[in-house]
């Protein structure tokens, strides 16, 4: 030990090192340069975590995640770059060609291209660019001609499924439908449209979508998978075994189906298939996102696989710590496992455009443990969209100020005290609540009866998913008249229409 240390060692001073973004960039960039691509995007993915508003940073992970083949990843991150961090980073759209054509959507990569020289002329990858561009027209005669109609399908459908994820549907219903009228045999987009309409409670509608997806591309997997999902979550338990049988015979050869099947015999229990595909992909070299991991984690878990699930299960916690607490083998994990235990949910709700989601998470967030944290971001009073009303409830929840929207809660919380947690199917019941209770602050029409709106609530959910409830059952539940159910349920009815 030199005398330098001794010295310090006396003085008894210790010199913590805290790594900075910087720090990170600059390792991932020397594994980068070693082509050590998997520390470079481990690196490069906590500097990004460290600095997450740094474009260089992010633009240098989506490269790392083109070597290594994750051509989907790394467009997210690229247009997340021209859409939410730097747009005049115009390299990006040749980054984007490559990958699109790598990935064989040929209209995409053109499109790319063609705007990267639009903006860049002279640009570092000019000279690249145009012989990107001759093999295009190499690949397809004539696409220079075509008309250019597409708006990167493979990131929406990305937007719309993390919208899914976080309970963001009548957001993600708006983008899919979108999707679909602009590309009417783009079956993916279908599907998750009827799983948000599934989520938000439309089952007919949900199931009309499925058929009419199944009658113009029979023997579609996803809406198979999702017929069975819908299925098994209404208690249909002849039509969900005969929908498993099937189901079992399909042996899948793309990535895609094998992971919806995976997650489907996940989802509705069957634990050995589950793990059987979801494993199959993981030994292949598969790098999926969160729900990948977790169903995967959970699968090994359910069959006895402790060990391989809780190593999986860092990586669940690598692409969401939130998920901590949330684990398969832990026993109280359903009774915390709801959007209001997750902020990110929380804070994207927030930033709807629509009023009633907002409400659902001031809701979200008056039932939570993290109330005050939020409460005291920055981020949450950097939110522009609030209005009078919500500000108002904001203020009631946080010191009981008299708001009009103290009936709304207390309604709220009487649904709350049956359907809790709160995950994909129960926010369906809650955006239910929150739509009527704006049309009712537009009228003269008294909150008085709070039990009789909560009870209407509940059964115009329960019917709009097609389950087997009646009035009398709701009269018992809430303590009210079959007579009282009958005449809230009518308002609430056109209220909503």
């Amino acid at each position: 030990m030199g005398k330098d240390s001794k010295a310090r060692i006396q003085k008894g001073k210790i010199l913590s090192f805290v790594p900075t973004g910087e720090y990170y960039f600059k390792k991932g960039l020397k594994s980068y340069y070693r082509r050590d691509f998997i520390n470079a995007k481990k690196y490069l993915g906590r500097a990004v975590q460290l600095e997450p508003g740094e474009p260089i940073i992010t633009c240098q992970l989506a490269i790392v995640s083109t070597e290594l083949g994750e051509f989907e990843h790394s467009n997210r991150l690229l247009h997340q770059i021209l859409e939410e961090l730097d747009e005049h980073m115009v390299e990006c759209h040749y980054f984007l060609a490559n990958n699109y054509a790598h990935m064989g959507l040929f209209k995409d990569a053109y499109h790319h291209s063609k705007l990267y020289l639009e903006l860049e002329p002279d640009g570092e990858f000019s000279e690249d660019t145009e012989d990107l561009l001759e093999l295009l027209m190499l690949e397809e005669e004539g696409l220079e001609d075509e008309l250019y109609q597409q708006d990167d399908l493979i990131v929406k459908q990305e937007q719309a499924r993390d919208l899914l994820d976080s309970g963001y549907f009548p957001k993600a219903i708006e983008l899919l439908k979108d999707v679909v009228e602009k590309y009417p045999e783009y079956w993916s987009a279908y599907n998750n449209l009827a799983l948000a309409y599934f989520y938000l409670g439309k089952t007919e509608k949900a199931e009309s979508i499925l058929e009419d997806v199944l009658a113009r591309n029979p023997g579609n997997l996803h809406a198979l998978c999702n017929r069975l999902v819908f299925a098994h979550y209404q208690g249909q338990f002849k039509s969900a075994k005969r929908l498993m049988e099937s189901l079992k015979k399909i042996k899948p050869l793309f990535v895609e189906q094998q992971f919806k099947l995976g997650a489907t015999f996940a989802l509705v229990g069957e634990h050995e298939l589950a793990y059987y595909w979801l494993k199959k992909l993981y030994k292949n070299g598969f790098d999926g996102d969160g729900p990948f991991y977790y169903w995967l984690s959970s699968a090994a878990y359910q069959i006895g696989n402790q060990h391989f699930a809780k190593n999986i299960w860092k990586k669940v916690l690598e692409i969401n710590p939130e998920k901590e607490g949330f684990e398969p083998w832990n026993a109280d994990r359903g009774q915390v496992g709801g959007f209001e235990d997750h902020s990110s949910s929380i804070f994207q709700k927030l930033d709807s455009d629509y009023i009633e989601e907002r409400l659902f998470a001031l809701f979200l967030i008056a039932v939570s443990d993290k109330a005050e944290d939020i409460f005291s971001s920055k981020r949450f009073w950097e939110n522009q969209k609030l209005t009078p009303m919500e500000l108002e409830y904001v203020s009631f929840i946080k010191s009981g100020t008299p708001s009009v929207t103290a009936d709304a809660q207390e309604i709220a919380e009487i649904l709350y005290q049956n359907h809790q947690p709160i995950g994909p199917i129960e926010s369906g019941l809650y955006l239910i609540w929150f739509s009527t209770f704006v049309e009712i602050s537009k009228s003269d029409v008294k909150l008085n009866n709070k039990q009789a709106w909560a009870g209407a609530i509940e059964y115009v959910w329960s019917k709009l998913r097609s389950e087997k409830i009646s009035r009398e059952e709701i009269a018992k539940r809430y303590g009210l008249s079959t007579a009282t159910v009958g005449k809230y349920v009518k308002l609430v009815n056109n209220f909503l229409n």
